[in-house]
């Protein structure tokens, strides 16, 4: 593994993050603020508890999920996307590195960026609601887990995209929607027993399901379930990669 080529292309990717340092904490402290009034305040006002847990506690692993799993993608996305649109990923194509490496600087960029959002939230919630973390080690893991696997998505989403529509494309239409029906707000014991079954072909259910888990020990599918689902989520991302690297589909032409 050349490290030095690796640590090049995560610095430079880093690099571009701390030049926004002040709009990256901004941003998501803002938009948590927000969801807490309109859902903390608006909706808890007539939903006391969830299985126990106060509606605005109950809300914040959702929340984290959301931003982690958003920004994850355009991380990674618009950083491999940007060097094939001006040209400069044939200098990476070309140099003496491979397809690890360049993987590993840009999807460790991305996900150590989403990593930092996703405890600013956190900071951020906790300023609002008291909550609890009853399994820290199992929280750090699906949010480093969840992190990791979205950002090789948004790699993927970059080598895909012909244009800056189509980056936006799958990360508007296809993830948010997923990730507010994946249980963000609302447990899906709550919903008829037909839709619960609709819910669970959602692969974000089982994601902020066992991430809700590691905070209040309560779950809506099996916590072994949720680390399979992820696992075998990164492993798709990994063997899509591959494939691209492999063909050079939409980066050789």
């Amino acid at each position: 593994m050349n490290w030095t080529a690796v640590g090049a292309i995560y610095r430079f990717e880093m690099a571009r993050f701390f030049r926004t340092l002040l709009q990256s904490f901004i941003s998501p402290v803002i938009s948590t603020s927000l969801y807490f009034v309109v859902f903390g305040a608006a909706i808890g006002s007539r939903i006391d508890e969830v299985e126990g847990v106060s509606y605005g506690a109950f809300i914040v692993p959702g929340l984290v999920m959301l931003s982690v799993i958003t920004q994850a993608i355009s991380n990674a996305s618009f950083g491999i996307y940007f060097p094939k649109f001006i040209g400069t990923i044939y200098e990476l194509l070309s140099a003496p590195i491979s397809f690890i490496e360049i993987v590993t600087g840009y999807v460790g960029a991305a996900a150590t960026k989403a990593l930092f959002i996703g405890i600013v939230i956190l900071v951020t919630a906790s300023l609002f609601v008291p909550m609890r973390i009853e399994h820290p080690v199992a929280m750090l893991a699906f949010l480093v887990l969840t992190c990791l696997s979205f950002a090789l998505l948004g790699f993927i989403l970059g080598i895909w995209a012909s244009n800056f529509e189509q980056l936006q494309l799958v990360p508007l239409l296809v993830i948010t929607p997923l990730v507010f029906l994946g249980g963000s707000f609302y447990s899906i014991s709550m919903l008829p027993p037909l839709w619960q079954n609709v819910a669970l072909i959602n692969p974000v259910v089982y994601l902020i399901s066992g991430f809700r888990w590691s905070f209040y020990g309560l779950a809506d599918v099996p916590v072994a379930v949720s680390l399979l689902a992820i696992a075998g989520f990164t492993a798709l991302c990994l063997g899509a990669i591959w494939w691209i690297f492999r063909t050079g589909w939409r980066i050789r032409a």
